[in-house]
């Protein structure tokens, strides 16, 4: 890799991470308060319905006594459930509750008001998602 390669991945880590604290800060009066490792942990439950704690704990790279309390705070604010495995009762599952579905709503309404402002062109809103899943997907894929 030659140094503006760098130099441009770079900046994009930063413009992602800069993004993120402006969206983290717009949500503090549209949702149920979390810290990033709460909100790393529902946004994994949120798309894996029925994951195992073991299989949400890999894919979010927290240790296991982050992950634990960052779980045990979602469950405190009502936004998890853990339910037995129907096939192993020594095992459980995590799903997302009411609560969280509407926490979402009202987090997707806060978030796309503030983004509309921002990226109004729905082709560029397209290529912008469709890079940075792949992106994610990537990273994702280095565990």
């Amino acid at each position: 890799m030659d140094d503006k390669q760098k130099d441009r991945l770079f900046e994009l880590a930063d413009l992602i991470l800069a993004i993120s604290r402006h969206l983290h800060a717009a949500k503090a009066d549209a949702a149920e308060p979390w810290t990033p490792l709460e909100a790393a942990v529902m946004r994994y439950i949120d798309h894996q319905p029925g994951a195992t704690a073991t299989q949400a704990a890999e894919a979010t790279r927290l240790i296991s006594s982050n992950f634990s309390r960052a779980l045990r705070k979602l469950e405190q604010k009502g936004l998890v459930r853990r339910e037995a495995d129907p096939d192993d009762a020594r095992r459980v599952r995590l799903y997302p509750t009411q609560k969280a579905a509407e926490n979402l709503r009202h987090l997707q309404n806060t978030w796309s008001r503030l983004l509309d402002q921002a990226v109004s062109d729905a082709a560029e809103a397209d290529a912008v998602i469709t890079a940075l899943r792949r992106i994610e997907s990537q990273l994702l894929g280095r565990s």
